[in-house]
């Protein structure tokens, strides 16, 4: 059985960012990347995705953005940021290894790989974030719905929908965004729960995310008061709040029922719907540590205060909505939150 001293499980933004400061803290990582490469989800984004921050905000410890700092970087350019980041670290980075299970082993820990392989670790730092598992509400008839139903993950281009009837199922960025762009192809509906909440994109001379770092919101506990609702408002540059305004897409109350091809609304009226995109999130994609006693509460999500264990000292998570701050699981706050979960390790390891 290979012995490493650091297993990291994720080899994108969360991943990279930890091992980077591990590196800086002294130790020895092994990556481990599900994928083909060291950029995670973001290859499998919808084709407009951009970052709602500038590139001067969004860059990993170490490695700035190239180019305009104040542009919005395009999905793309990330997954091409990601893998020359990967390609700088001085850290071992295996890709196509998808961890199976990680098992405690005396101090330390067992990780098992899926086709068999098997290593053990000192510490292991749970760094697969907070998109791998997209969410899928329980909708009043969806089982009982003969259209298609996908989630945002599996969304690409309007130009699957032309001409259909659809409902775009969410109040986020993503949600406004991709129900914006398939108003050009289709026939669109933004459905939610309350009306959507619009942050403007820019104050004052400089973009919002200028303020939330300056003002420590962005970065410290602080930001956790936007957890609470009416949560986290839609950043607008006055595009999107004129496309609602405008009708393109309709923004309604979410349905009462979906039934066959059919959809209610609200207000009792009825009529087809081809397809249903629902832009609802993610759930921290952990089934690695079921097997690890007291590492998940019941509803799969992991036990942990400031990104450590209570369970396992060794054991750390990196990248998890709300971890520590409004960025924790953002290209722009993860690699903060990696800073403090290194040391930690680190002073772990000299006291083992």
């Amino acid at each position: 059985m290979e012995h490493v001293e650091v297993a990291v499980i994720g080899g994108w933004q969360s991943g990279l960012a930890a091992a980077h400061a591990l590196v800086r803290s002294g130790l020895k990582p092994l990556v481990l990347e599900a994928s083909s490469q060291a950029a995670g989800s973001w290859p499998r984004y919808y084709d407009s995705l951009t970052l709602f921050s500038p590139a001067r905000f969004s860059a990993l410890p170490g490695v700035p953005f190239g180019g305009d700092p104040d542009r919005y970087p395009h999905r793309d350019e990330v997954v091409a940021y990601l893998t020359a980041y990967a390609d700088r670290l001085q850290a071992d980075i295996r890709t196509g290894q998808r961890v199976a299970a990680v098992l405690a082993d005396g101090g330390g820990f067992t990780v098992e790989l899926e086709g068999g392989g098997r290593l053990s670790a000192r510490v292991v730092v749970a760094a697969s974030g907070s998109f791998g598992r997209p969410h899928h509400p329980d909708l009043p008839g969806l089982k009982t719905f003969d259209g298609q139903v996908l989630h945002a993950a599996d969304y690409r281009s309007p130009a699957a929908f032309a001409d259909q009837r659809v409902a775009v199922v969410g109040a986020g960025n993503s949600a406004v965004q991709i129900a914006a762009e398939l108003a050009r192809e289709s026939r669109n509906t933004l459905a939610t729960r309350a009306p959507v909440k619009f942050a403007r994109q820019h104050l004052p001379g400089r973009d919002l995310h200028f303020w939330l770092t300056r003002t420590g919101v962005d970065t410290a506990p602080l930001g956790r008061l936007l957890r609470t609702p009416p949560g986290q408002p839609v950043l607008d540059d006055g595009r999107y709040r004129a496309a609602l305004a405008a009708g393109s897409p309709d923004r309604r109350p979410m349905f009462q029922h979906l039934n066959g091809n059919k959809v209610t609304w609200a207000d009792g009226t009825t009529e087809r719907l081809d397809a249903l995109i629902l832009a609802t999130g993610y759930r921290p994609d952990l089934p690695y540590l079921a097997g690890l006693g007291g590492a998940l509460d019941t509803s799969g999500r992991p036990r942990q205060r400031d990104g450590a264990s209570p369970a396992h000292p060794g054991l750390a998570f990196v990248g998890l909505e709300w971890q520590r701050s409004l960025s924790s699981n953002s290209l722009r706050g993860v690699g903060r939150d990696a800073e403090r979960t290194a040391r930690r390790l680190a002073a772990h390891l000299d006291r083992a």
